[in-house]
């Protein structure tokens, strides 16, 4: 899978695709990471990317010929992938919503939005919008770690087990909490693992887990 990110703000990125699962799935040629910077399509000798907004108001608007430019650059390298904006509007991105993108077997483009927002006409270029959750940040940047990360990781022989995620949070209905986890030592503190995990009866553990 090919997974390119369109931001002002590469070097966000370095240390997260070169660490843990990430930089495994690399390793396996699971995932090619390419990240673009916005900059380099910015517009005059100044590399202008933002402009006050029609209507007036607060901040400033990111310019639609930069990210127009920086998303077909993108599709260029990649033309059945699937262009992601991270934005409040967008649908609630849940685990169904990684389960479908890793599945695909499409590339990704996720373009990170800055400032006060974006110009509205890039959107037609975008396949999917999505709200990772009802808060506001700095810019699209975390969305996009974690729209990637939780997409990687389902990836075969990322995780190295075959039934790996079978059984984590939310990977069957969206819903679903997976159970405590307890290891060695049984007692720690005062504080004991409970003792239905202890007997060795699988029935019993199963229902517990459950």
């Amino acid at each position: 899978m090919k997974i390119q990110i369109i931001c002002l703000f590469p070097e966000m990125f370095r240390e997260i695709v070169s660490t843990s699962m990430l930089r495994k799935a690399q390793d396996i040629s699971a995932v090619e990471f390419s990240i673009i910077n916005l900059r380099d399509y910015g517009i005059g000798k100044r590399k202008t990317l933002d402009d006050t907004p029609y209507g007036g108001g607060d901040g400033m608007v990111l310019k639609p010929e930069p990210v127009f430019e920086a998303i077909e650059f993108a599709k260029a390298n990649d033309p059945l992938a699937t262009v992601i904006l991270p934005t409040p509007r967008g649908k609630l991105y849940k685990q169904s919503d990684a389960k479908a993108l890793a599945k695909s077997g499409n590339g990704l483009i996720i373009f990170c939005p800055r400032y006060e927002g974006y110009d509205e006409r890039i959107t037609t270029l975008v396949d999917k919008q999505y709200c990772v959750g009802n808060y506001v940040l700095t810019g699209g940047e975390i969305p996009a770690m974690i729209i990637f990360d939780s997409v990687v990781r389902l990836l075969p022989g990322v995780l190295g087990g075959e039934h790996s995620v079978d059984f984590e949070s939310f990977q069957s209905d969206d819903v679903s909490i997976e159970h405590p986890q307890y290891t060695r030592p049984a007692e720690y503190r005062g504080l004991k693992v409970p003792e239905v995990l202890l007997n060795g009866n699988h029935q019993q553990i199963s229902k517990f887990r459950q």
